[in-house]
């Protein structure tokens, strides 16, 4: 499994390579913007061809769910923190019938202990991370943990057979897609190896 987070600020082509992205078999793609505004998400959502919004997982605002025909809703940590002591009061307003549920986690612990049931968890950073500088990896084994966890943090085309060792579920991926000259080949390479 192979999650795709947006890159934080707009780059060049971003709208076209990420078509590409899902034309290549991109299933999951998070669409995590801090700067943007909610009607910049709608924006930024306007412009993807509409037939791959069910592919789109995302991190702020949302309420978009009930807009758009998106796959789901992600948790940052502190919004999990903050929310999902009393999910029920949360998901009142949100239209989450056949949608994912996810969130991210920075220790292993925390999200073995976790009792809310999420559809897959992001941990980081698994190995020091390729767009943020100075943040540092870790090596998480997750094998001993019942739960789909993906790994995130470092991950490039040549460890990825590292992240199945350590137990994880598949990747997140930012730096390791976005950074690179020719993202779509990248892309495929990684879900070449998934699908092995």
């Amino acid at each position: 499994m192979i999650v795709l987070i947006a890159p934080e600020t707009d780059i060049h082509n971003e709208i076209v390579i990420l078509n590409q992205l899902f034309e290549a078999g991109l299933e999951y793609y998070h669409l995590r913007k801090p700067e943007k505004n909610y009607q910049e998400h709608c924006d930024y959502l306007d412009q993807i061809d509409s037939k791959f919004h069910n592919r789109i997982v995302v991190h702020y605002f949302h309420e978009l769910i009930n807009t758009y025909h998106l796959k789901g809703i992600h948790f940052q940590e502190q919004k999990r923190i903050d929310n999902i002591d009393n999910p029920s009061q949360y998901f009142k307003g949100l239209d989450m019938y056949g949608k994912t549920i996810s969130s991210s986690f920075h220790e292993p612990d925390v999200l073995a202990s976790c009792e809310f049931e999420f559809d897959y968890h992001l941990l980081s950073p698994v190995f020091s991370s390729i767009s943020k500088k100075d943040y540092e990896g870790r090596g998480f084994d997750v094998n001993h943990i019942d739960k789909r966890i993906i790994g995130m943090g470092g991950v490039t085309t040549d460890n990825l057979t590292e992240f199945d060792t350590l137990g994880f579920k598949g990747v997140g991926v930012l730096g390791g897609i976005w950074n690179s000259n020719t993202p779509i080949d990248v892309f495929k390479t990684m879900k070449n190896h998934f699908e092995r």
